[in-house]
């Protein structure tokens, strides 16, 4: 089976080719271009129909498409995405099918990582599985007894939103929320208000200049600095994985999954999150869910956008 894929996201768009054969995947040709926002969303499409055009050898078989939500995955719509203004009540899949007359599908991308990593990564084999974005933001992909579960109207594994501190970095608008403390972006409000409290000690984080912005500072620098050895950046990182540890016993609890796969940020920096995220689980799970219950890295490290979107082809 011969399957075009879209992965299309704030900052970039890529199209892959692959090869299915009903039990391998093939990764055949890949091409990116940074996402146009001064344009339509179909004209950005267009632009991504031209890449896919100088791609193909033939007409796909299968069409996957893997975007950030809202979207109406039923519906084929993408739906006001934050980080696609513009991109309002897109019905893409019908556009798409208009243009290569094949089948499309549509999902968010952390259902489409969750597919990938169950089909072709380190979920492999799992019935109930996670997914973890831990990208700018946090979303979970969620299989469910072997199948994706997308809920009762595609807003499942909306995890980012729980609120796990009345106080806190602020994360999917919402203040001491579970992305507030584990994302991109809340890991630099971390970094940026503890380096706050350094400066006022008279003291200085490898990752923090005096005069510097929570725009000047990212989860890499503070994780650069953290491998350096600064403690306020192993603090910052020790938070975060304290709060992750509180997040995920909350869905072990209550999904009883055999694995968490978790991406991006966590991949990198596994090490930095995993004695004060375990140390929580221990405390707050339930200890026969906890027990079998893995805490792993993507299997598909930096290339999973690739396989999200023809995993998505294939549901």
């Amino acid at each position: 089976m011969y399957i075009l894929g879209f992965d299309i996201g704030g900052t970039k768009c890529a199209v892959v080719t692959a090869l299915w054969d009903g039990k391998t995947i093939d990764i055949l040709k890949k091409k990116s271009i940074p996402t146009d926002h001064g344009i339509s969303a179909y004209q950005m499409l267009d632009r991504l129909f031209e890449l896919a055009d100088s791609l193909i050898d033939q007409t796909p078989d299968k069409i996957g498409i893997s975007c950030g939500g809202p979207l109406d995955s039923a519906r084929g719509i993408i739906m006001s995405p934050p980080n696609l203004p513009g991109w309002d009540n897109i019905e893409i899949v019908r556009y798409i099918e208009k243009h290569y007359n094949a089948p499309a599908k549509l999902q968010n991308d952390a259902n489409a990582c969750a597919l990938a990593e169950w089909k072709f990564g380190a979920g492999i084999g799992c019935k109930n599985m996670i997914f973890l974005t831990f990208g700018t933001g946090l979303g979970a992909g969620l299989i469910l007894n072997g199948t994706l579960y997308e809920g009762a109207n595609g807003n499942a594994g909306e995890i980012g939103h729980i609120r796990l501190e009345k106080d806190g970095p602020i994360g999917y608008c919402k203040r001491g929320s579970f992305e507030g403390f584990c994302s991109g972006g809340g890991i630099a409000q971390l970094g940026y208000t503890m380096g706050l409290k350094c400066i006022k000690d008279g003291t200085y984080p490898l990752y923090f200049k005096e005069g510097m912005s929570v725009n000047d500072i990212n989860a890499k620098s503070i994780a650069d600095a953290a491998a350096k050895g600064d403690p306020t950046a192993l603090e910052v990182y020790r938070l975060s994985g304290e709060y992750l540890g509180k997040g995920l016993s909350l869905l072990i609890d209550i999904l009883n999954p055999e694995k968490i796969v978790i991406g991006s940020i966590f991949t990198r920096n596994k090490s930095l999150f995993f004695d004060a995220m375990t140390s929580e689980i221990e405390k707050e799970a339930l200890l026969p869910s906890a027990n079998c219950c893995k805490i792993v890295s993507s299997g598909l490290g930096e290339e999973i956008g690739d396989y999200a979107s023809v995993a998505t082809a294939l549901l």
